[in-house]
């Protein structure tokens, strides 16, 4: 991930700023930017969030290294540029996962779980950031039913103040911390009680959708004992005692972990976040522009910083008007271009901002069908729009969407009193719940018992994201969530030392980054899963799923 950096230039001639920002969200930055740093209208404030080098919530934040850069550069009215050191980054990057947990999951004679009680301190760190208060609870209390049918679930999170640098998101947010809690306890008392891990699971899965937990959610859909199944199969645990066998036979240990996931994403409905006292919408915004030659551009308020939007929300525009993706641009980090955006952030871009643009698209087709009547000299509700052309049903004839799109712009004839010039439409997409990819992930170790050095064997994810619209772009964002989930779990952590406070891992020579031989090789599959019930797409969110399960 590159460092943070940051380019602010005022312009003495209207008394506005321009912020060029390694951010995720850059409406966000503008508005915190705006209300609580320089208290002038937002129009007065154009921030510019470009090629980002990646974020994984670190960059959702508004640091101060950027506010004092734009106050300055109304001082020396010049424009000013910073970029972090690296050793600068791991001071004042925002840190994840510190939590201090104790859980008691209670069964019956039958192995069904009863209760579960969760105590939690969350370091926050010396000060609160953006999101800090919200990770260690609605994102991480709300999501410690995990899979299970647990009928009663008590949580209580103590948040405290430390030395150390402020605690907030990064890649899962929360949600890697409640999959961690539940998956060990379930996995211990798996153990304890000598019965299969994977059927213990099963025996308490939930089965019966919606399902409402006892921690405030309610998931609309889904198959957890379809990936189970799935990934028990591509992990070959069939064939793990022989596998150990061998191991043994060497002096070595060998041992297989399961973890069944489930991520609350798509984030989120305004609704909760007014619930919980947050000041902020978590709507998306997107416009489809078509242009007189039936290209199209799109503008959207989520922002791609490696995620592939370019590609992903082509697709959904390319199918949705049956023109080539080469015809199809889309905009994203600019806040003088987007009409409004939330950003990128718990897996939401194509189930929150893919919505949006589909509204919006179907406003354009709605649109397309009433000029193409006007051309056809038919009634708007005999127009069909499949692949590209607007058609009287029943009949043969068509125009294309192209011709559409001219007449558009060049309203010769147009019954003005119907329809007004232009093919340019925008919406927002606020959902109603939130998304629930899920799945099952299968780690097989071995262990030297001489030295407790650790290699990863074998390790299987199997996801259930629903519609999938680029498979390609799934399985990258599945790997590398994987090597992030790993190393947080084997290798990473930011070290204090005791007596000083100091940090100790200030740099690539002290802290563990994960490479590439620290793995081996993935089995990776998403199934045919479940689609989301309330979104048009179907889709679930992928981005954070590896962070998670693993």
């Amino acid at each position: 991930i590159e460092p943070r950096a940051a380019n602010a230039a005022y312009n003495p001639s209207d008394e506005s700023y321009t912020l060029y920002v390694a951010n995720q969200n850059p409406h966000v930055e503008r508005l915190l930017m705006c209300a609580f740093v320089l208290g002038i209208p937002e129009h007065k404030m154009r921030v510019v969030a470009p090629d980002v080098g990646g974020g994984f919530g670190s960059k959702i934040f508004l640091y101060g290294e950027e506010t004092a850069l734009v106050w300055a550069s109304k001082q020396v009215r010049r424009p000013i540029k910073w970029v972090a050191e690296r050793s600068e980054a791991f001071l004042s990057d925002a840190h994840g996962r510190d939590h201090l947990t104790t859980a008691e999951l209670a069964l019956d004679g039958a192995g069904k779980f009863v209760g579960f009680r969760v105590n939690t301190t969350a370091n926050l760190g010396a000060y609160l950031s953006t999101f800090a208060s919200a990770v260690p609870t609605i994102l991480y209390a709300t999501l410690l039913a995990g899979q299970y049918a647990t009928p009663k679930i008590c949580c209580t999170v103590n948040s405290v103040f430390t030395n150390t640098a402020p605690v907030d998101a990064y890649r899962g947010a929360g949600r890697p911390e409640a999959t961690y809690t539940v998956e060990r306890i379930v996995e211990t008392a798996a153990h304890e009680l000598g019965i299969d891990p994977a059927e213990l699971r099963r025996r308490n899965f939930i089965k019966t959708f919606p399902y409402a937990t006892p921690v405030g959610l309610t998931y609309d859909t889904g198959d957890y004992e379809a990936t189970m199944s799935r990934a028990i199969e591509l992990a070959d645990v069939a064939g793990f005692p022989a596998r150990k066998a061998a191991s043994e036979a060497k002096g070595m240990k060998r041992g297989l972990g399961y973890s069944a996931y489930i991520e609350a994403c798509g984030i989120a409905p305004s609704a909760v976040a007014g619930a919980l006292g947050a000041r902020a919408g978590l709507f998306e915004a997107g416009e489809v522009r078509v242009h007189p030659t039936g290209k199209v551009t799109v503008f959207t308020g989520s922002h791609s910083h490696g995620q592939g939007h370019e590609t992903t929300f082509a697709q959904v525009v390319a199918d949705k008007l049956g023109i080539p993706l080469d015809d199809i641009t889309i905009e994203h980090g600019d806040t003088g271009k987007v009409l409004f955006g939330m950003g990128t952030y718990g897996s939401r871009s194509l189930a929150v901002g893919g919505t949006a643009i589909v509204k919006a698209l179907d406003k354009v087709i709605a649109k397309g069908k009433k000029i193409a009547a006007h051309l056809l000299e038919a009634s708007d509700g005999d127009i069909e729009f499949t692949d590209g052309v607007f058609k009287v049903a029943g009949t043969d004839k068509s125009v294309p969407f192209a011709s559409v799109s001219l007449t558009a712009y060049v309203p010769h004839n147009f019954p003005h009193d119907k329809l007004e010039p232009g093919l340019n439409e925008n919406a927002f997409y606020d959902p109603s719940n939130f998304t629930y990819p899920a799945g099952t992930y299968i780690c097989e170790v071995e262990v030297d018992p001489a030295t407790g050095a650790t290699r990863i064997e074998r390790f299987t994810a199997c996801d259930d994201f629903g519609n999938v619209v680029n498979p390609m772009i799934v399985e990258g964002q599945v790997h590398g969530g994987l090597a992030q989930g790993i190393g947080q779990a084997m290798l990473e952590n930011c070290s204090y030392d005791n007596e000083s406070g100091q940090l100790l891992t200030g740099s690539y020579m002290d802290y563990a980054m994960p490479r590439a031989n620290d793995f081996c090789q993935f089995t990776v599959e998403t199934v045919k899963g479940t689609p989301c019930t309330h979104n048009p797409l179907g889709v679930k969110g992928c981005g954070e799923a590896g962070a998670i399960g693993s």
